[in-house]
Parts: C-alpha cells; structure tokens; sequence
C-alpha cells in the first residue's frame, strides 16, 4: 500500500495483523527496504499490528528529489503513525532504522510505546567514518548499484556466513539492486550529517530491547553495550553466529528474543 505524506513524498508500506493489536514498526537498515523484516512480519503472533515501509528513497517509496536527512526520515514515520491512526508504536529498526528510532523517542518521545534496537549505535559518524560515506557516493555514481551491492554484502553478513547463507546473501543483493544511485547517494549523505543521540539514552523511559549480531563489525557488541549502560532497565541480546543484519543471520534467535519482549509490553 502507498500512501502520500504531507512532505510530499509517497512512502510503500505492509501492515498484517489485527488492526487493534499492539502496533510494531519495522525500520530497515541502509540500503535495504521493508522486505528485510519479511521473517519477523511472519513470525510475530496474529495479535500484533505489524508494519513495516520502504523508507524515502529506498524500494517502491518515492526518491523524490535525493535530499535526505535523518530528520526527514522520523518526520515521515510520524507522518505514517499519524495516517494509520497510531497513537503509540513500537519502534523496531535495524541499523539506520535504529538512527530512526532514536531520534523518534528523542523528538517525539509520546509516540514511542518501546524500542527494539537492532545492530545500531547512538552516536553520530566521525571524521574517518563521513571520509568512507563520500567514498561510497563516488563509488555508486561510478560503478552502479549492482556493483555496489556486490561489495556492500561483505560488510554486512559476518565471514562466514557469505559461504554458509548463499541465499540469505542473493536476497539482500536483490534487494539493494533495486534502489537507485540517487536514492543510495541521498542516504549516505543523511546518515553523515545525523546528529547524535548518545546524551538523549538516559532520557528513554520505555522498555527497549538491544540487540547485536555477535559478529557485527559496522556496529559492534561494544556499541550496543554502551547504550544497554545507558537506557535504564533496558534488555541487552547478543545474537550467536551473526553479523550486521542479526534478523536474517540468526532469524531464530532474533524472532525468539522479539516476541518475548513484545509479550512483556
């Protein structure tokens, strides 16, 4: 379904359950779209409103114009919310979709029922981390997408998962192959400039549940353990055997973990 925000932007979402159960938002990672949460839209209990969408510039939502912030990105979740008549959600997001939903509950702390953060972290790029986003624009714009999908799944899938998953890895390369160079390239741009949430963790006064692959290297166990630190009574899961994308490595672990948390809520 499509639905047109006040921004101007046409975002693509998919909603299964029953409309009045508890709402669960999906948020996908960078440069994914709502497909990588197809195993949790499955799994979770029929009781639960599941949602999840194709951020701005990423699978059937529009590109529009290719300028992104992370600030765009949580005015059109609102935007979502507010169309689908959600009150309060819970926000799942992995990676971006953690930047997401970090920033949300900063911003728009009454809409936030819980917080599942998946293989993200609070703080902002470095220096050192902006130098490789602009190498990777140029390396889009250069090579093309299929390409860069090519050597995008090595950073995401842990070592030896690229040889034991062949097919979770064409699924994700499908994936980014159908996002366009401007939509990659506005992302990259966002995730740059987003600010940091670190200060704001202390803040958070919904049950949140923390989860890292045990192989993560883009955001690591360390990361996840300094926000764990910091969100009082929050729930940390390292997730065995997985890289950056925990949710389809260890789809198992991760479903288990994210229905028993969302029964505790």
């Amino acid at each position: 379904m499509k639905v047109y925000l006040p921004s101007g932007v046409t975002i693509n979402y998919l909603e299964r359950g029953t409309p009045a159960g508890l709402p669960v938002v999906f948020i996908h990672g960078f440069p994914f779209n709502h497909r990588m949460w197809d195993a949790q839209m499955r799994a979770l209990p029929h009781g639960i409103r599941a949602i999840s969408y194709d951020l701005r510039g990423h699978g059937e939502s529009q590109v529009a114009d290719g300028q992104y912030t992370i600030e765009f990105l949580v005015d059109d979740l609102i935007a979502l919310l507010d169309h689908l008549v959600i009150d309060k959600a819970v926000l799942c997001g992995l990676s971006m979709g953690g930047y997401v939903a970090l920033r949300a509950v900063e911003r728009f702390p009454e809409r936030v029922r819980a917080l599942v953060l998946a293989d993200t972290r609070s703080e902002a790029d470095g220096n050192e981390a902006k130098v490789k986003r602009s190498a990777s624009i140029l390396t889009v714009k250069r090579d093309g997408v299929p390409a860069f999908a090519e050597t995008f799944v090595k950073a995401v899938f842990a070592p030896q998962n690229m040889s034991a998953q062949p097919q979770a890895v064409e699924f994700i390369k499908s994936i980014i192959r159908s996002n366009t160079q401007l939509g990659i390239a506005g992302t990259l741009v966002a995730l740059a400039a987003r600010t940091d949430t670190t200060s704001s963790l202390a803040k958070i006064a919904v049950p949140t549940l923390i989860m890292v692959g045990e192989h993560d290297t883009l955001t690591p166990p360390a990361a996840s353990e300094a926000m764990h630190k910091a969100i009082k009574d929050s729930k940390l899961i390292v997730i065995p055997g997985a890289g950056h994308l925990a949710n389809i490595e260890n789809e198992a672990a991760f479903n288990e973990a994210l229905v028993a948390f969302l029964k505790q809520v």
